[in-house]
């Protein structure tokens, strides 16, 4: 098995190329957005650079990239376009800049929706290139770049613009192009379809001549293309060598075919025409497919295509097909082949009289057609209506293998999707690991096409959805596993012993030679299958690690997936490993298999369970794991011994490898996504459409929705009646009370309710009533009633006054449907859930609300904010391993709620014995909940009943204010409260306290009911698996939880009524969709009522670490995103309350109407400046450093040392000034830049305990959901602007700062992108140069915005900057030492404080000179990273350590890191530094 040769990397042009550039030249002068004279257009311009640039270059990306970086597509060819200029190196042009935009993944059709008129001819054009001769005006590359846009074309649907074009080519009247005796049968098939063929028709007779023929050309554009593709395919000869270009038109036009077939609009009439074309057969039958590596791409293809076309599916209909429907369908088909033999083919009698599942393999087929002669294969063709009646005494112009293959592929029996699925195994080994074209390297290009399914608008039915996921799920694991292994096993130096054996020379953290394997089980199959039910083994290793990497490996916890390896290296002792060579022959790789962990086994054998218990502490370094095999691969691999003769893979291990365990879910995602394949999956009837991408998009809008409440309350949600007033703006608010007094919250709303659609009206008047009522709201008072007499009765209250669109979204939550919220940074998203779970929990105290979020620390966020409102605690569950973040005492885990329930059960029976002390009755009632139930019941009741019948009104008498204290017979368990319990004011307000102080006693009989389960269930399992099925309301969890535990959730009858998602645009498509389906249905259908998702598709999608999955199959697409995308109603925040207004400006522009809180005007530190700097923010200007501007020790591993160096000097001299080291991030956008950053803050000032740490160094993607109040941002890159160009990324960078943002980049690089154009623009309005003002100290009483009064000092440069912070230091330590000084001239009582201080202070230097890398904590401030005279190649040499693993063993020694970066050396720069900066450390003395 050898690995595939590593594919080239696209290297980016540098800024000075660009500029160098004949296409920059004329950029300059024809369209740069910059320019303001610009030469008038001209059509030679486009011309040239087509032929010059384009062609001559073989369209080379790298010429494309500036094009379209350099906007040639807005403000040159399409501004520019019109019919009469439709020559062909314009249309070339346009195509080549939309496919480049895609590439890139940045928007591509707007420009083209600011000039919409000319689009159509455009297409028109399009088309007609793509059908002409491929010897004639258009070569066959320049015809695969047309058909790659007109996929891009199909696969943009949703662009009106588009649809309206492409519509025509894939709508009914494009049959057409079929053959007449097939066009009848269809029709004959669907009587319906016979009316609107004859409608077409009749309309055909009333067009003009010319537009029917421009009518017919589009309807069979598509059946042409495909005759076209056919005769170029014919055309690959077998052996002799073949151009890639018609290879890569092969393989782009199967790719445009299987995007047809995978979307059910473009699907429904041409997968008919398709069939007719027999497009499949003659693939399948091509050399193409027969040269192995040429057509190896083609065959993948192909082999999806033919997934596609067989699709379990109604094509007309757009039903899911169930197993049943297919057989029949195939039994159909069989039969009519049968009839048509019977009748007209004597020779076929055996075959026609034969049952079906006798003849329906591929080897029946074959030997009762073969023997027949090409003209009657045809003639029973013909039959079919599969090709054109042959001629009476002509021969067939088709060839027997052909017409053969055409009957016997069309009528075999074919194997279900979900047993294929089923046999699968779901660990990936070495095969797969390693093949190109499944799982492509990191250095995907995107330039050609790939063998991956791709997650678009739509899907075809929930299978094919899930399968799409499942797939490309399974993929990316590999991807990250792939890397993970090579990694762990490039670290332990497999060498050749003398011997011929295997000898580690190194080590790693998460990989161990293995000592002993032996498989336990082999459990017998399961009825109908072929495969063990289970498989087990024991793998030994020996522990001779430090104790935390032991801890790791003991630590693997039950269903942890391990990777078992077999290597074999034949490289001798010593040898270096090269990481730019082929991976797996170098170690000598053979093997990959999967396992699972069960335990590891203790002294006696057995596996150690997880728990509570303390794990028992065992002897000795060697250990032993039990772990799962996967049953079908071990049944695969026996076979293939068993038949083949092939080695025991499982004889063979020599290496276990772990992997980290929040990365190491896969498998448990994939068994999820497969069962729920397996299960008849239901998802409510609202939801169905909407989630294949069907359908009226906001028909799971409340509004639409037939089960609309009307009247809700709204509990604590508004503050007072004019801010309920405010949030309806345009509603006519009616309060049912007058008294300005009683119109206080909580208030109840009557809303107007539409059933379903609008009633036609008869007259205007009535409309004008009708609008006039949709408006009007009726609002109801209403007052809790009164929980007790103690503080703590008390409800928590919320005390935000929301925004009328914050209001909108918390009641589109309260109703049933789907809600979707959009939340801009900043603008109270967490606020508006947290609401929403209150109110819901409120209105419907019997529903369950789940709530999933992407990341722990979201999850935690909510519960703390939860917990600050009204909501019963021991309805609160967390489920997952998150719950250990959260900063409260009190623990929501499910055992930490069964310690909560025990220890208030406890307390609450200490309740009820003061309560029957306090009554006189005697026994003992608070035994159990049991006995307490009937005290309650016969004690409690009968009291309370008898006082009611004296107290409450008797006829006509006035009732007596002291009657209710008198009679009232609870004083004494009251006593405790805060007295007098009753004020004796009116009758009302004493009733309602005692009614109040009853229901505070019957709450602790009733949940002491509730508690009494936990008195029957003995063990800690049961009780918490009670808890989550029966007494939490609210149960809050992971996405990726949600995945891993789905069937055990299922199994133990969790139920739930709402989903409420937080940041659902970081989710991954599939991990949003398993959480609908984490319960069984009832009586067949969901009890989901409410889907909220709170989310932001403007910042970063999820995580996808393979670049090629990311964008080719568009993975990284949410769920959320793609609903925005089909038109899903979304309720957009648009008031942030996070940033000073200026810097909310620089990502505003995203939103619609994002503005701001009053607050942000208001408050103090919104409108002070920042000391010490002029601007609340800016772009510095970062220019090469010694020669050097970004440097790339490892792919995609960038670093910039004069960035990073600029930020830390910046960083340091915030602190100097007295800024909290804690309100400052530093954030880049780079993972070799954070780690550059971070060993630079090392070296300067991290020990220093005058400067510090910042609160993060980290990457912006990193950072997402968090702020700080000041952020300084390296953008790193000077060759090319990088994935910045993803706007998504560039809103999260920007909108990360509350009050300060310096932002360190190469400007001349980033003011071109068309992308960043409006945060740009802002930025360089500014000046470029760093402005100070370093005698301000913080914090500040200047206005933002005023002009200090201090004197203002510009930075020109890096070394500038450096420099001043080391002269500020320095001064700093030389006045507190002045200080010390005259501390010791003090009087003697005081003395002795300061020789103390002193004493102190000799203590510190000691340990500085001890250690040297603190001794030049600041002082190698000047150093050699500063230095002129380090050469540019010392500097590219910065640390390229980290890029690997997070292992311990990644780093090396600290001298290694930075033995570039801090040797001081004298710095000949403008300001008076001392000139020996290594004396530096004793002046600080």
């Amino acid at each position: 098995m050898t690995a595939p040769a590593q594919p080239k990397k696209i290297v980016a042009p540098t800024v000075s190329q660009i500029n160098a550039e004949f296409v920059t030249q004329l950029a300059c002068k024809y369209w740069a957005p910059h320019i303001k004279k610009k030469s008038p257009f001209d059509i030679k311009v486009i011309e040239d650079i087509y032929e010059k640039e384009i062609v001559k270059s073989r369209f080379a990306i790298r010429k494309i990239m500036l094009l379209e970086f350099s906007q040639y597509l807005e403000n040159y060819l399409w501004m520019n376009y019109s019919p009469e200029m439709s020559s062909k190196a314009y249309l070339m042009s346009i195509c080549c800049m939309v496919n480049e935009k895609f590439r890139e993944n940045v928007p591509a059709w707007e420009t083209f929706k600011k000039k919409p008129d000319d689009f159509p001819f455009f297409f028109k054009c399009i088309l007609k290139a793509a059908l002409a001769e491929t010897d004639g005006e258009f070569s066959l590359h320049e015809q695969t770049v047309l058909l790659l846009f007109l996929d891009h074309c199909f696969n943009s649907l949703e662009v009106d613009l588009i649809r309206s074009q492409v519509q025509q080519l894939i709508s009914l009247p494009m049959w057409m192009g079929l053959q007449p005796a097939r066009l009848e049968l269809e029709l004959k098939k669907t009587p319906k379809l016979r009316k609107f063929w004859n409608l077409i028709k009749k309309n055909d007779e009333k067009m003009d001549p010319e537009a029917r023929e421009q009518a017919y050309q589009e309807r069979r554009f598509l059946s042409q293309l495909i005759q076209k593709f056919i005769s170029v395919l014919k055309s690959v000869p077998l052996s002799e060598p073949v151009t890639m270009d018609k290879v890569h038109y092969c393989e782009r036009f199967i790719e445009l075919m299987i995007d047809l077939e995978a979307l059910l609009p473009t699907r429904r009439w041409f997968n008919t025409i398709l069939d007719d074309s027999h497009l499949l057969v003659h693939c399948y039958l091509s050399n193409l497919v027969r040269r192995e590596e040429d057509g190896h791409l083609f065959s993948q293809l192909l082999d999806m295509l033919k997934f596609y076309t067989g699709f379990e599916i109604n094509d007309q209909t757009g039903n899911a097909l169930t197993e049943n429907e297919m057989t029949t369908i195939h039994y159909d088909r069989i039969t009519s082949l049968q009839r048509a033999a019977f009748a007209h083919f004597p020779e076929l009698y055996d075959f026609a009289l034969s049952n079906v599942a006798e003849v329906d393999t591929r080897e029946s087929l074959i030997k009762f057609f073969g023997p027949l002669s090409s003209s009657t294969l045809h003639q029973v063709a013909s039959y079919l209506c599969l090709l054109p009646t042959l001629p009476k005494g002509e021969d067939t112009t088709f060839d027997k293998e052909f017409l053969l293959e055409l009957l016997v592929s069309r009528h075999e029996r074919r194997i279900s999707q979900i047993q294929q699925l089923n046999q699968m195994p779901l660990y990936p080994t070495e095969k797969i690991i390693w093949d190109e074209n499944i799982v492509p390297t990191e250095y995907y290009s995107g330039e050609g096409c790939l063998a991956l399914p791709k997650l678009n608008l739509q899907f075809l039915t929930l299978h094919d959805y899930l399968l799409r996921n499942f797939n490309l799920f399974r993929l990316e694991s590999t991807y990250e596993i792939r890397q993970d292994i090579e990694d762990s096993v490039s670290r332990m130096k497999p060498w050749q012993s003398e011997y011929g054996g295997v000898v580690f020379g190194g080590w790693a953290r998460m990989a161990q030679p293995i000592v002993a394997f032996t498989v336990v089980e082999v459990a017998k199959p399961s009825i109908g299958e072929n495969w063990p039910t289970r498989v087990r083994a024991d793998v030994s290793i020996h522990l001779n690690v430090r104790d935390h990497i032991r801890d790791e490996w003991e630590g693997l916890r039950k269903h942890d997936v391990c990777f078992l390896i077999t290597v074999r290296p034949t490289k001798p002792y010593g040898t270096k490993f090269d990481r730019r060579r082929p991976f797996v022959e170098q170690v000598g790789l053979v093997y990959v298999r999967g396992c699972e962990v069960q335990g590891m086994l203790d002294d006696k054998g057995r596996v150690i369970e997880d728990g509570p218990e303390p794990r028992p502490n065992l002897r000795g370094e060697s250990r032993t794991f039990r772990v799962f095999l996967d049953p079908n691969q071990y049944q695969q691999d026996m076979t293939n011994t068993i038949q083949n003769g092939a080695e025991d893979v499982y004889e063979t291990f020599n290496i276990i490898m772990r992997r980290k365990p929040k990365e190491n879910n896969f498998k448990a995602v994939l068994e999820t996504i497969r069962n729920l394949m397996n299960t008849d999956c239901v998802v409510p009837d609202w939801l169905h459409d909407i989630i294949l991408g069907y359908g009226d998009p906001s028909s799971a809008h409340y509004s639409k929705m037939p089960n609309q409440i009307a009247t809700l309350d709204f509990n604590d949600t508004f503050l007072s009646i004019e801010h309920l007033k405010t949030s309806f703006p345009g509603h006519n608010v009616k309060v049912t009370v007058d008294d300005p007094a009683l119109q206080i919250p909580p208030f109840r709303i009557t809303f107007p309710v539409r059933n379903g659609k609008g009633k036609k009206r008869k007259d205007a008047e009535k409309e004008d009533e009708d609008t006039e009522e949709a408006k009007t709201l009726i609002v109801e008072p209403h007052v809790i009633p009164n929980r007790g007499p103690y503080p703590y009765n008390q409800p928590k209250r919320n005390t935000i006054q929301f925004t009328h669109t914050q209001i909108e979204a918390i009641r589109a939550g309260m109703q049933p449907g789907l809600t979707m919220v959009v939340g801009p940074p900043g603008t109270g998203k967490t606020d508006v859930a947290v609401q929403i779970i209150s109110n819901i929990y409120h209105n419907f105290p019997e529903q369950r609300t789940l709530i999933v979020t992407h990341s722990n620390q979201a999850l935690n966020q909510l519960f703390e904010k939860i917990m600050a409102l009204d909501i019963d605690e021991r309805h609160l569950l967390r489920l997952g391993h998150g719950e250990e973040e959260l900063e409260t005492e009190k623990d929501f885990s499910r055992y930490g709620r069964v310690n909560y329930v025990l220890a208030r059960r406890i307390e609450l029976l200490e309740e009820v014995k003061r309560l029957q002390k306090s009554l006189g009755v005697p026994g003992d009632a608070s035994y159990t909940c049991e006995t307490a139930g009937y005290f309650f019941l016969y004690q409690v009741m009968s009291r309370w009943e008898e006082y009611i019948s004296k107290v409450k009104n008797k006829g006509n008498t006035l009732p007596d204010v002291t009657e209710v204290s008198t009679f009232f017979p609870f004083h004494e368990y009251f006593a405790n409260a805060p007295q007098p319990i009753f004020k004796g004011r009116s009758y009302e307000e004493d009733m309602e306290i005692a009614e109040g102080c009853f229901r505070h006693i019957k709450k602790i009989f009733t949940q002491l009911e509730e508690f009494r389960a936990s008195e029957l269930l003995r063990s800690g399992l049961d009780r918490s698996k009670y808890l989550l099925v029966k007494e939490a309301k609210i149960i809050a969890m992971t996405c990726t939880h949600a995945a891993l535990k789905r069937h055990d959730l299922v199994k133990l009858g969790f139920k739930y009524d709402n989903i409420l998602m937080e940041e659902a645009a970081q989710i991954l498509e599939i991990e949003t969709f398993i959480p609908l389906l984490l319960q069984n249905p009832q009586d067949g259908f969901s009890r989901l009522k409410r889907w909220i998702m709170i989310g932001d598709h403007h910042q970063l999608p999820p995580v996808i670490k393979n670049m090629a999955f990311q964008k080719y199959s568009n993975m990284e697409q949410s769920l959320f995103t793609r609903f925005v995308r089909v038109g899903v109603p979304t309720v957009d925040l648009d008031a942030q309350g996070r940033a000073r207004a200026s810097l909310c400006n620089l990502y505003n522009w995203r939103y619609k109407n994002l503005g701001n809180l009053p607050h942000v005007q208001l408050l103090p530190e919104f409108s002070t400046a920042n000391a010490g700097l002029l601007y609340d923010f800016q772009l510095i200007n970062v220019e090469d450093f010694q020669g050097v501007g970004e440097s790339e020790p490892n792919p995609y591993f960038y670093q910039n040392l004069g960035e990073a160096e600029y930020v830390v000097a910046l960083f340091m001299y915030m602190c100097l000034l007295g800024y909290p080291a804690d309100k400052i991030s530093i954030l880049t956008t780079y993972n070799g830049q954070k780690h550059l950053i971070r060993d630079i803050i090392n070296r300067r000032c991290g020990s220093n305990p005058l400067i510090g740490r910042p609160n993060k160094v980290t990457t912006v993607d990193r950072f997402q959901g968090q702020q700080n109040d000041y952020i300084l941002l390296s953008l790193v890159r000077t060759r090319a602007v990088g994935h910045l160009r993803d706007v998504r990324r560039l809103v999260v960078a920007m909108s990360r700062a509350r009050l300060g943002l310096y932002i360190f980049a190469r400007v001349s690089l980033f003011q071109n992108c068309f992308e960043l154009t409006p945060a740009f623009s802002q930025l360089t309005a500014r000046p470029l140069h760093l402005h100070i003002i370093p005698t301000e100290p913080f914090p500040t009483s200047r206005k933002n915005g005023e002009r200090p009064s201090h004197e203002v000092q510009i930075i020109k440069n890096m070394p500038q900057m450096a420099n001043f912070v080391y002269n500020m230091y320095m001064h700093l330590i030389q006045t507190t030492h002045h200080y010390h000084q005259t501390l010791l001239q003090l009087p003697p009582a005081m003395v002795e404080e300061g020789e103390e201080v002193q004493s102190q202070e000799t203590e510190l230097e000691t340990e500085e000179e001890a250690t040297p890398a603190q001794a030049d904590i600041v002082p190698s401030l000047t150093d050699a990273s500063f230095s002129q005279e380090t050469s540019a190649s010392q500097t590219e040499t910065i640390p390229n350590h980290t890029g690997a693993s997070s292992s311990s063993e990644a780093i090396p020694p600290e001298s290694e890191i930075t033995a570039t970066v801090a040797e001081p050396v004298a710095v000949p720069v403008e300001n008076n530094t001392p000139q020996d900066a290594t004396s530096a450390p004793r002046e600080t003395k």
